[in-house]
């Protein structure tokens, strides 16, 4: 308090002139209609100016948040895709317990959860990415993973919370892949050099391929719904002692950039997989 006291007696003259000062003006822009008027422009800018500055720092800040919000409105979107409902191709009447369309009572075929990526490598031959959900959230080993642009990855492993995915690139990851525009298929793989450049192989010479063209997942991709995007074509390979291309593809997804993927759920998976188990034990590889 004595502080305060000596502050006051120390700068009177000259509180006491900010003091009039301020009486001065207030009484001026007040009874005086035109200095109100520009009064009221320059505070309207001044004002405009400090707003815009903090919705842009609190922008900023919410940006994980709105980044979180934008993950799940696209999971709700891709969702609703028409080609993850798919029918059994019979004209017998089929009870299927699955999630359905409310009108028109499609089987579901496909559906897609969304999760954060935690790490994400892409400086060794076998890159794994890490996200944020588990078995507990409805994640199991061989998820297709995608991303906002394209392909990522499929889960190899699968914890309570966190799961490991096996990315494009890594080594020992293989996709069955078609063009878009013909639809010849052949596989994807890295060769481990560039993060940015996938190679397709398989597709025969007798296909029209362009620099540009887009390649995306085929019918037998396994993990993944057909005709999600893979890459597109780069650079164009002829071996005159093959009949068949070796493609160099761009990555759709930028794994340089990776911070939201989803999890696609195949309904019939666990059936193929019986079916499949069930013909090797009648059908012994030879």
């Amino acid at each position: 308090m004595r502080n305060i006291f000596l502050f006051i007696r120390r700068y009177f003259h000259f509180l006491l002139f900010l003091v009039l000062q301020i009486l001065s003006l207030t009484f001026l822009f007040r009874y005086n209609r035109f200095h109100e008027a520009v009064f009221q422009d320059v505070a309207g800018e001044i004002t405009g100016k400090l707003n815009s500055r903090y919705s842009s720092v609190e922008e900023y800040f919410s940006l994980k948040k709105t980044n979180q919000e934008l993950a799940k409105q696209n999971t709700e979107l891709i969702r609703q895709l028409k080609l993850n409902f798919e029918g059994p191709d019979s004209t017998g009447k089929v009870i299927k317990d699955t999630v359905v369309i409310d009108s028109v009572k499609t089987p579901r075929r496909y559906d897609y959860y969304d999760a954060k990526v935690i790490s994400d490598n892409v400086s060794s031959a076998g890159n794994i990415i890490m996200i944020h959900r588990g078995t507990a959230q409805g994640v199991e080993e061989g998820m297709g993973v995608i991303g906002p642009s394209g392909v990522v990855g499929t889960v190899v492993n699968a914890g309570r919370n966190y799961s490991d995915v096996m990315s494009v690139l890594h080594k020992f990851h293989k996709i069955s892949s078609m063009l878009k525009k013909t639809g010849e298929t052949g596989m994807v793989r890295w060769d481990g050099v560039d993060p940015q450049y996938i190679t397709l192989e398989g597709i025969p010479k007798s296909a029209p391929i362009t620099k540009g063209d887009s390649v995306v997942t085929s019918y037998v991709a396994g993990a993944f719904p057909p005709g999600i995007m893979v890459g597109t074509i780069h650079d164009i390979v002829e071996n005159k002692a093959s009949n068949f291309y070796t493609l160099r593809l761009k990555t759709a997804t930028n794994f340089f950039n990776l911070h939201y993927v989803m999890l696609i759920k195949d309904f019939e998976r666990a059936e193929r997989k019986q079916l499949a188990d069930s013909t090797r034990k009648k059908v012994p590889d030879e």
